[in-house]
């Protein structure tokens, strides 16, 4: 296992992975790398060869009732989870395209807590049993399949690092984005006030608090409605 120092009480990201040497990527780079440097958060990695077995380690075996692929299996992996457990008692979660997609409300709620202990898998996943066994909930990314769960781990890190206090410089770009209030986000313009003939929409540069405010709200109900017709109408449901 390997880690970085952080003080008590940080909160804990634990990847029991195949590939612990990927970590933390690009989570050690700007926001994410600043606070895991300060201590605002702690990264450990769980190689899940070590617990593997015979000469190469060996951690996977073909599928029960024959197919393509192979199958991390239960022994070993349970291994590995209760080692983790050892660490830190931490939600555990695995990443797999089935599981239940992974949103900002999410990203929130693991920030809320101590900690999460995400397993990423690979090859054709992880054994059944170990799920059902340690009652771990499945979370995707997206759906897609990728060849594992690592860059998975580290998006969804990610999205939840940059929310705990102290993180981001400004609370409030935390609050001011998409998906925050159920909504993709309105769009940002900055300086030139002219660029390629475009320039800022004047409601942005007029003083006004109020009607920049209300245009923001109009443009973002406005790019949910085209984009996401799914979120516009739960936000229309709930509204």
């Amino acid at each position: 296992m390997s880690g970085r120092d952080a003080v008590a009480g940080a909160w804990v990201a634990q990847v029991i992975t195949l590939f612990p040497e990927v970590f933390p990527g690009v989570l050690g780079a700007s926001l994410t790398g600043k606070a895991l440097d300060e201590g605002l958060w702690r990264l450990e990695t769980i190689d899940l060869r070590v617990f593997g077995e015979g000469k190469h380690r060996k951690v996977d075996d073909t599928p029960a009732g024959g197919g393509a692929g192979l199958v991390l299996r239960p022994d070993i992996m349970g291994k590995a989870i209760r080692f983790a457990k050892r660490e830190a008692e931490l939600p555990l979660y695995y990443l797999s395209p089935r599981g239940r997609p992974f949103d900002q409300a999410m990203a929130r709620a693991w920030a809320s807590g101590p900690g999460v202990c995400l397993i990423a898998g690979r090859f054709e996943g992880v054994d059944q049993r170990v799920l059902d066994h340690f009652e771990i909930e499945e979370v995707s990314l997206g759906d897609f399949v990728m060849t594992g769960g690592e860059i998975a781990a580290q998006a969804m890190l990610d999205a939840s690092v940059r929310l705990l206090p102290g993180v981001l410089g400004n609370a409030a770009s935390a609050e001011d984005e998409s998906f925050s209030e159920g909504l993709l986000e309105h769009p940002q313009y900055t300086r030139p006030a002219e660029w390629e003939g475009r320039g800022i929409p004047e409601v942005l540069t007029s003083g006004d608090h109020g009607a920049v405010e209300q245009w923001r709200c109009e443009k973002s109900e406005e790019l949910t409605r085209e984009r996401r017709p799914d979120l516009w109408h739960r936000y229309a449901r709930e509204d």
